[in-house]
């Protein structure tokens, strides 16, 4: 690279790269007089009151497991505490998330790296000579993103070469953080292994693990790890089985969508007769015209046999924009504090090498 050029591109990376993203904190506001207020009102507004109460219905139901499933860059766009927190406050059992959210965006923060401010009129291309990437108006410096890729890389050769779920590997990525890599506290991963909150990754390579996964198998061609997606599916229907009533929160749709809303049906494959996810709620921007709605919409889910419809709810909106407010409300209200841990992560044997981080 000319010389002259570098020191020009270095200080338009440091220029863009100046604003990181706050991550909003739900419990330094009270969000129950709007969402009381919404209630009274139309359209998005009053679903959203009925979402918030369908939430605080889950919470308080002392039967229900909740499942909470992420789609989409909200973590990297400010709700990653929130995600924390909720697992923190013992408002969801269990979590079904695209590899993104929990390696790229919340375990990449948790090793001490950003997401920035940004703008979506940016020139990509002038981004792409300054290894920067984009999500909308948000940035990744790609340099810190390698580097979370190769911690996945150094994780997975420290462990025995076996067949992993996502869950297991996700495991260790906790165990990892907890025995002294964090650089930030609380993040997502490292509490679900704190608190034997089990997380699935049901696309798990479509990440940076998936880079830092195939660096193992080229450096260890004959003996690797591999993930197997397949006890991924079986394990999470343990928890529906073992769970009996269920609550679902799903941000977005996609993979993590279907695949929660599938275990009902994957326990009758498996000889166990359960009962449909008793509570639903998606907030999303997607339609249902392609007939789709990145996934069923929760009403057709229902002709599947995976969610009923007497405490469903779809909110149509940005989910940055809506989720603090239902979450907040569910804060405040204060009914995770009379639930009990399910500790689900326990069901399963743990076969942890997590000792060896703590050197």
């Amino acid at each position: 690279m000319n010389s002259e050029i570098l020191p020009t591109s270095s200080s338009l990376k440091e220029k863009l790269l100046q604003q990181p993203v706050k991550h909003v904190d739900i419990t330094s506001f009270d969000a129950r007089p709007i969402i009381y207020a919404m209630k009274y009102m139309s359209f998005t507004s009053r679903d959203l009151a009925r979402a918030t109460q369908i939430f605080n219905q889950m919470l308080e139901d002392e039967h229900c497991s909740i499942i909470l499933t992420i789609a989409g860059s909200t973590s990297a766009g400010g709700c990653m505490k929130l995600y924390a927190d909720l697992l923190k406050y013992n408002m969801v059992d269990a979590i079904v998330a695209t590899g993104a959210s929990i390696v790229d965006m919340d375990f990449f923060e948790a090793l001490g790296f950003k997401h920035f401010q940004g703008s979506p009129l940016v020139d990509d291309h002038q981004l792409r000579g300054l290894y920067i990437d984009r999500i909308y108006d948000t940035y990744i410096n790609e340099v810190d993103l390698q580097a979370c890729d190769h911690a996945i890389y150094e994780i997975a050769d420290k462990l025995s070469r076996r067949p992993y779920s996502s869950r297991e590997f996700i495991r260790e990525m906790g165990a990892y953080l907890s025995k002294g890599k964090a650089q930030k506290a609380e993040s997502l991963v490292q509490l679900a292994y704190e608190y034997d909150v089990p997380i699935f990754c049901p696309a798990f390579t479509d990440s940076s693990a998936g880079f830092g996964l195939v660096l193992h198998q080229v450096k260890n061609p004959k003996s690797h790890l591999t993930i197997d997606s397949v006890r991924d599916f079986r394990e999470l229907t343990d928890i529906k089985i073992k769970a009996g009533t269920t609550g679902l929160l799903m941000i977005g749709g996609g993979a993590p969508k279907n695949f929660v809303q599938d275990t009902v049906v994957c326990a009758e494959v498996m000889g166990k007769k359960v009962n449909m996810h008793k509570y639903a709620i998606q907030i999303t921007v997607a339609d249902s015209r392609d007939g789709a709605c990145s996934s069923s919409t929760l009403k057709e889910a229902c002709s599947w046999g995976k969610v009923d419809t007497i405490y469903e709810q779809m909110v149509y909106a940005e989910a940055t924009s809506v989720l603090p407010l239902l979450a907040s409300d569910a804060y405040h209200r204060g009914h995770w504090k009379k639930r009990l841990y399910r500790k689900y992560s326990k069901l399963f044997k743990q076969e942890t090498t997590y000792a060896m981080y703590s050197s």
